[in-house]
């Protein structure tokens, strides 16, 4: 998996992997000492993940990657932010990956949190994750038809659905707020793809496509 392939090609091979994951039979490639050493002194990533940090959505595991392959990001909810932006802008300006993956999964806290927050009873967060959970709360309104204002019913609201929403907001602002990747999706040089990875099936699936212009990719 050398060079620089194309944004296609990275996304089927993560997919095998992910495959490869789901039936139990990983390869566990590139995690031997020569690869250890082999990459000691640079690395050259396929694909950059941002994802939640949730402990059961281990990145490499999940694709079956190995050593240096993927550059991951990650913070509860996946939730864009300065230093997120910041980190995708190297991996694609400096160590040119040609995919970026969004990674939102089912059964998420931030996004429960989101949706327990807008409760008229809510009880009042901590000031960082109150601040973190911030960029979820309008597809909680969004998904209940409820203006921003007003209260939600927690037991009501379709935490997959409000979680689906989260994930398309997160691409499209990833997109807006940084120059240098909305330039290299246009020239074709990137792909941004938004997933749900389904914790009990171990399946990654795509909700979102950008700039992937292979069918078989998607």
């Amino acid at each position: 998996m050398m060079g620089m392939p194309r944004p296609s090609r990275v996304w089927e091979a993560m997919m095998r992997g992910n495959e490869r994951f789901v039936t139990g039979d990983p390869e566990h490639p590139r995690q031997d000492v020569e690869r250890r050493e082999n990459v000691a002194g640079g690395q050259s990533p396929l694909a950059a993940i941002f994802g939640c940090s949730d402990s059961r959505l281990a990145a490499e595991i999940i694709f079956d990657l190995g050593l240096g392959d993927a550059f991951v990001v990650r913070n509860a909810g996946q939730v864009i932010s300065e230093s997120v932006v910041g980190s995708l802008e190297y991996a694609v300006g400096v160590l040119h990956v040609p995919l970026i993956l969004v990674l939102g999964h089912d059964e998420c806290g931030a996004v429960r949190a989101a949706i327990e927050s807008q409760a008229e009873d809510a009880t009042p967060l901590p000031p960082h994750i109150a601040r973190l959970i911030q960029p979820i709360v309008p597809a909680v309104h969004r998904v209940t038809q409820t203006p921003a204002d007003q209260p939600v019913d927690p037991d009501s609201v379709d935490a997959s659905e409000v979680g689906r929403e989260h994930l398309r907001d997160t691409v499209a602002e990833l997109l807006q707020d940084s120059e240098m990747i909305s330039s290299a999706v246009a020239d074709g040089s990137l792909a941004i793809v938004g997933a749900n990875y389904r914790l009990q099936e171990g399946r990654v699936v795509a909700d979102i496509v950008v700039g992937l212009t292979d069918p078989a990719a998607r």
